[in-house]
């Protein structure tokens, strides 16, 4: 999957970055871009049906999904710097997801976020018993989402800007780091106390 990717993405950027993939960016043909959002939604559909193809119950499908997502976003990238040689430094700039707008960090983001789901959905796993069937509280859940949201919002911030034909500078490290770690203390928090109370 993450080849697959990879590989239509060297194609677009050959077919609309010649000399190399840099900002502002240049807006491709609306029915490309249909079909360039289609292809993105697939791929969630096909991550999301390997997971349900398992026979377990929903709180070990959804940490496979988790787990195949993180894995695929990170080999992703990975695949890109064998094809392509890109990125080239650890803070690139990337257009991530175009659902429902354009998506836009750095690279390192989206692969430290999924490094996030795998080892949350490795837990998950590894010990399914110190989850219940929804894996979280009611509580918990929300705590998660509101992080989740914080996070998509770093990625959204500068979306009109950048449509607009402007060049991002600076992304929200500080929101990230403070969603990303909220999300993974409300996690291991249910976690130890699962065990404290088995």
């Amino acid at each position: 999957m993450a080849y697959l990717e990879s590989a239509i993405v060297v194609y677009l950027r050959l077919l609309y970055y010649s000399n190399g993939f840099f900002f502002p960016i240049k807006m491709i043909p609306m029915p490309v871009a249909v079909i360039e959002i289609g292809r993105e939604a697939a791929t969630l559909i096909m991550l999301w049906f390997v997971a349900q193809m398992s026979f377990k119950p929903f709180k070990e499908k959804f940490a496979l999904f988790i787990f195949t997502f993180g894995v695929w976003d990170i080999f992703y990238y990975a695949w890109l710097k064998i094809f392509i040689n890109w990125p080239k430094g650890m803070f690139d700039w990337d257009i991530l997801f175009l659902i429902p707008v354009p998506w836009i960090a750095p690279w390192l983001v989206p692969v430290l976020f999924s490094m996030g789901l795998i080892f949350a959905a490795v837990l998950i796993l590894y010990y399914p018993q110190r989850f219940g069937t929804k894996i979280l509280k009611k509580k918990e859940w929300l705590g998660e989402i509101i992080c989740a949201a914080l996070i998509l919002l770093t990625f959204i911030w500068q979306s009109r800007f950048i449509v607009e034909g402007g060049i991002p500078i600076y992304y929200q490290w500080w929101l990230f780091i403070i969603a990303m770690s909220g999300g993974l203390i409300i996690f291991l928090r249910h976690f130890f106390q699962a065990k404290n109370n088995a």
